[in-house]
């Protein structure tokens, strides 16, 4: 049973989902502010383009399109899906073509495209994901997820930073660009998953249902504590690692430096710390795993702060880089469980795009504002600041997932 639950195709499609759906997002997160760093946009500028991403906040609104319609060649988790990542492989070149000092507020009206197409594709791919993989997958088909998620960041992160050394920032970016093909081939080659009876089939039922439903499941308290949960379990981490790349360049290390050793000390950290999550949550379930993880995840912010403390020292960055790989690693295969776990097989794909939504909050309004208190702190304030913005999310466990309800029927009722 084990062996065939590690050892099937379904986990071969969650490392193509989970690559395609984080690296447009790493793009805008990592690469982007990289790019206009090196370019002297200062700070408070790079901090604001943190909004572009409001629509991996709002994807909850559109997502009912997805649960409803269909395209009638792939039919209706496919279809969107090549569409999004075509959106996605014509859109992202553009960017090299543009001057940061002269074109900054097309380079924001381009990236909130991006982010729309992104936040698309993750809503439908969400869903694919949900439907395709058995209840018993779901801890290790969401870690495979979450792993290929964060190998994704290797690329804007690591090999386009090097390649940023050697090429102009056209060819970069259609490089880089380039690696969503994959992604693209998973979905020509992969089966659709069959329509579930009792799916939407008129547009207010997929809009209005999905909503009823969640509220009605365990009454509207237990919804908005369960809401309240999503939006802080992952705000410390969040804001903490919103300005990443700068930081390291602040520290005084090279993009090379950055590429190499900050990027890649945080892989085997993050594959395994993904892998062991899964693999325990099968033991652990999903409460004890949001627990454990949790503070894992909540004390490796504190390495930030003691870079930032020490300044350039490459053996101290490769560290901190690793714990906190290792640290989110654990907490985020735990959290998307989580989630996955809260959504209803007939209403996946708004369900998973209004929780998703609400967990990337904090990524777009309050790291919109990090800029903003670097200067006003400095970076070892502001991250000791991080670490206590990580407790409200703690503290929500005891009401949302029990240490004791290994397998959560606080939230199924």
């Amino acid at each position: 049973m084990f062996r065939e639950v590690i050892f099937n195709r379904r986990m071969l499609i969650c490392i193509f989902t989970g690559f395609s759906s984080g690296l447009p997002l790493y793009i805008l997160i990592s690469l982007l502010p990289a790019w206009l760093r090196s370019e002297q946009v200062d700070l408070k500028a790079i901090g604001l383009f943190a909004l572009i991403q409001l629509p991996f906040t709002w994807k909850f609104i559109w997502s009912p399109l997805m649960d409803r319609f269909a395209w009638p060649l792939l039919g209706r988790r496919r279809g969107w899906i090549l569409l999004t990542q075509a959106a996605l492989l014509l859109s992202l070149p553009l960017f090299g073509w543009l001057n940061p000092q002269l074109d900054i507020w097309t380079i924001a009206y381009l990236a909130a495209a991006v982010a729309f197409f992104s936040a698309s594709q993750d809503v439908v791919l969400d869903a694919f994901r949900r439907e395709i993989l058995l209840d018993v997958e779901l801890g290790l088909g969401n870690a495979i997820h979450v792993n290929a998620y964060r190998i994704a960041s290797l690329i804007p992160g690591s090999l386009s930073l090097i390649l940023a050394d050697h090429l102009p920032w056209s060819s970069v970016f259609t490089i880089t660009a380039l690696f969503m093909l994959p992604g693209i081939f998973m979905t020509l080659l992969a089966k659709e998953p069959e329509r579930i009876q009792g799916a939407p089939r008129t547009l207010r039922e997929a809009v209005v249902e999905p909503f009823h439903e969640f509220v009605t499941r365990s009454g509207w308290r237990q919804a908005l504590l369960i809401l309240a949960f999503i939006f802080f379990y992952k705000l410390g981490d969040s804001m903490a690692t919103a300005l990443a790349t700068p930081f390291y360049l602040d520290m005084g290390f090279s993009k090379t430096e950055i590429g190499l050793v900050a990027k890649h000390a945080g892989l085997w950290p993050a594959i395994i710390g993904g892998l062991l999550g899964g693999v325990w949550m099968i033991r652990l379930g999903i409460n004890r795993a949001l627990w454990l993880f949790g503070v894992v995840q909540a004390v490796s912010i504190l390495g930030f702060a003691l870079l930032a403390n020490n300044g350039h020292d490459l053996v101290l960055l490769a560290g901190v880089i690793g714990l906190e790989a290792l640290g989110v690693g654990l907490g985020t295969t735990a959290f998307v469980a989580f989630i996955a776990r809260a959504t209803h097989p007939l209403y996946t794909a708004t369900q998973f795009a209004l929780f998703t939504s609400l967990s990337a909050v904090p990524r777009t309004l309050f790291n919109s504002a990090t800029g903003y208190l670097v200067e006003q702190l400095g970076w070892v304030s502001f991250f000791l600041m991080c670490t206590l913005l990580a407790l409200p999310g703690m503290a929500l466990l005891v009401k949302v997932a029990p240490w004791h309800e290994k397998n959560g029927a606080s939230l199924n009722g």
